[in-house]
């Protein structure tokens, strides 16, 4: 009899790890109709938000019932539904606001690179852009609405991580910092503004970075007198002289060739003394839970890129010349990974 229990409650994992896959897509309408901003002045029937939404109000109560089940939003008294913890990371302005991280992490166009998984596995080719005929960074520049949200999305991720990296690092020894694909300069706007003695430059393709002041990171009253911009492609050179090259987020969106020739520059441009730090998602060893192995599987689906382990880090950086020195751990998802020229 325990034997029959126990495969029963395997199969039951089971069922709820299979058809879990329906919860991401709920997420991403709950955080693109808003529903968490509706619900901050007190809880609501799904009547009542449905009359808001202009939505169908069964329908919306079933979704609200499984998002429930997993800890976003719950239901009370009168069959009302209210924010929990979890729920209020889907309201617009929180200063920990996931939101629109939420919608396009779980867009249909990067949805259907997920469904082409399996064209990664037997051929190492990139689903996305199996799908699309185009890579991930083509379509966005050939889609301006979609890279607003990019970008919009990549700033929401970043926020909590950027505080954590610029508190976790001594940035105060360095007189000049490049952010190398700092997109918006949500990253370095961070560390400019908690160490006043820096000077920046922020570096990213020519397009992104005619849309940075826009955001309004590096043109911030307290930051914007210290920042440089400049376009260019990273694959064929950086900004020199600087102390330390930071680069977040964007080892993990190429492939081990790609990444030297990127981490190369940085090298080469480096100032005596200077830094390479990298801060990326580190994974960990075992078999235990770690967001950086759900994230690695997206670097296989969209980018065609991957998230790696402390070793796999300390190759990519011998490679390029560079000597791994350590991982410093921050107070986020991220770590940095700190090398100097070899």
């Amino acid at each position: 009899m325990h034997k029959k229990k126990q495969q029963s409650a395997l199969q039951m994992r089971m069922h709820q790890l299979i058809f879990s896959a329906c919860v991401p897509r709920l997420i991403q309408i709950a955080a693109r109709l808003g529903i968490a901003d509706l619900l901050v002045d007190g809880p609501k029937t799904p009547a009542a938000l449905a009359r808001q939404l202009k939505v169908q109000p069964a329908h919306l109560a079933r979704m609200l019932r499984t998002l429930a089940s997993v800890g976003l939003f719950a239901e009370g008294a009168g069959g009302r539904f209210r924010l929990t913890p979890l729920a209020r990371t889907l309201c617009t302005d929180g200063p920990n606001s996931l939101n629109h991280w939420a919608r396009v992490s779980n867009n249909p166009f990067a949805w259907k690179a997920f469904g082409d998984l399996e064209y990664a596995l037997t051929t190492g080719g990139r689903p996305f852009d199996h799908v699309h005929g185009l890579s991930l960074f083509e379509y966005l520049q050939q889609n301006p609405a979609k890279e607003r949200g990019f970008s919009q999305a990549m700033a929401s991720l970043s926020v909590t991580n950027n505080n954590a990296v610029a508190r976790a690092y001594p940035f105060g020894r360095f007189a000049r910092i490049v952010d190398v694909g700092g997109a918006h300069g949500h990253l370095l706007a961070t560390v400019l503004r908690r160490f006043r003695r820096i000077e920046g430059v922020l570096y990213d393709q020519p397009q992104v970075i005619a849309k940075a002041a826009e955001s309004g990171f590096i043109t911030a009253a307290d930051v914007r007198d210290r920042c440089e911009t400049v376009g260019g492609d990273f694959f064929e050179g950086v900004p020199h002289g600087a102390d330390a090259y930071l680069v977040k987020h964007v080892i993990h969106d190429w492939d081990d060739d790609q990444s030297v020739r990127l981490l190369r520059n940085c090298r080469d441009a480096l100032a005596p003394g200077g830094r390479v730090l990298v801060i990326e998602h580190v994974i960990s060893k075992g078999n235990g839970p770690d967001i950086g192995k759900l994230m690695d599987i997206t670097m296989m689906a969209v980018t065609g890129g991957m998230e790696r382990t402390a070793e796999e880090f300390r190759g990519l950086l011998t490679r390029a010349k560079l000597k791994f020195t350590r991982v410093i751990p921050t107070s986020s998802l991220v770590s940095i990974v700190e090398a100097v020229k070899s």
